[in-house]
């Protein structure tokens, strides 16, 4: 009984030791994590995700590492710009471990080394830089700090992905200060504008003054054109009315001509009844004369207009005269008798 029992003692401490054995060898990495292994102190390979297998009392496992993205804040820290401007500047890094066994062995501290490489650079980059650069050109400060931070990380097996600056705080009398020459550019920006609005104002009036000057030439030149055409109109017209006239006149002197030619006498008293009628109205128009004394003989005057009355009568029976003469009285045909 006793051998019995030692027996199966002997065969549950070797099946348990089995069981610790086969558990102290496999090793299960999850997704996004990577183990290195260690074989009496000395590197000797790196597990990946999925189920693995070691020797249990010879290899072990050393450091687990993530090889998922990694934020880490940059603490709040003073700078000096290029300009003596004293600010505080935080920010914020992104980073990623591409290769577990240098990431394990070729750097003590991890985290701490990258905070710190990060921190030195920023004050270095911004350090710089005037203050005016600092606050207008964050993008060009984030891309200088990622080329300078992921080249001195590119040893340790990680790769700086993004470094974001996230607040620059300059001192309360440096934004007053600020502000106030943030308002002075703008009335001088005000004051640019204003002037030349009122530059532009003067130019559109000056257009419009000499456009008005223009329409107004053109208008008057217009109104000479119309006053030249009507004076021409008028002085046609004026010349027509005389050429009627002296048609008129020529046409009475025929007719004068003709009685006198015939021997009437009453003819030269219209000549000369005209030219005394012609001189009175002369002397009677003259704006010097304002007493006309007049010597006259109205008997003549009377004679003169019994002339032309004379005149007149005798034309006028010499045309009914001349109407009678023309009236031919033809007899009819049917009133004619011819001889048997």
């Amino acid at each position: 009984m006793a051998g019995a029992l030692g027996i199966a003692t002997f065969v549950g401490i070797f099946l348990l030791l089995a069981i610790v054995i086969v558990l102290m060898s496999v090793k299960s990495v999850p997704q996004g994590m990577e183990y290195t292994v260690e074989r009496f102190g000395r590197y000797t390979r790196t597990l990946r995700p999925g189920l693995n297998f070691i020797l249990p009392f010879f290899d072990r496992v050393s450091q687990k590492l993530s090889m998922k993205e990694e934020v880490m804040e940059v603490p709040s820290q003073e700078v000096i710009t290029r300009d003596n401007a004293m600010i505080r500047v935080d920010g914020v890094v992104f980073f990623q471990v591409i290769n577990s066994a240098e990431a394990a062995y070729r750097v003590g501290d991890l985290t701490s080394a990258i905070l710190n490489l990060t921190m030195t650079n920023i004050r270095t980059v911004m350090g710089s830089m005037l203050l005016d650069e600092l606050l207008s050109k964050r993008d060009e400060i984030n891309h200088q700090l990622l080329r300078v931070v992921d080249d001195a990380t590119n040893p340790w097996g990680m790769k700086i992905l993004r470094i974001e600056i996230k607040d620059i705080s300059p001192p309360k009398d440096l934004v007053d200060s600020m502000a106030r020459q943030m308002k002075a550019e703008r009335d001088k920006r005000a004051s640019i504008l204003e002037a030349e609005g009122k530059r532009q104002a003067e130019i559109l009036q000056a257009e419009g003054s000499s456009q008005a000057a223009i329409l107004d030439a053109e208008g008057l030149k217009q109104a000479m054109i119309l006053e030249a055409e009507g004076r021409r109109e008028s002085a046609f017209r004026d010349a027509e009315a005389r050429e009627r006239l002296a048609e008129a006149e020529a046409k009475a002197t025929m007719m004068v001509s003709q009685a006198i030619t015939r021997g009437n006498i009453q003819a030269i008293n219209y000549f000369v009844a005209q030219k005394y009628i012609d001189a009175l109205g002369k002397i009677a128009s003259a704006d010097n004369q304002k007493l006309i004394l007049m010597p006259l003989e109205a008997s003549s005057m009377l004679g003169s207009l019994g002339g032309i009355s004379e005149i007149a009568k005798e034309i006028f029976n010499k045309k009914q005269a001349a109407e009678k003469d023309s009236e031919i009285v033809v007899p009819k045909a049917s009133n004619i008798k011819t001889p048997s």
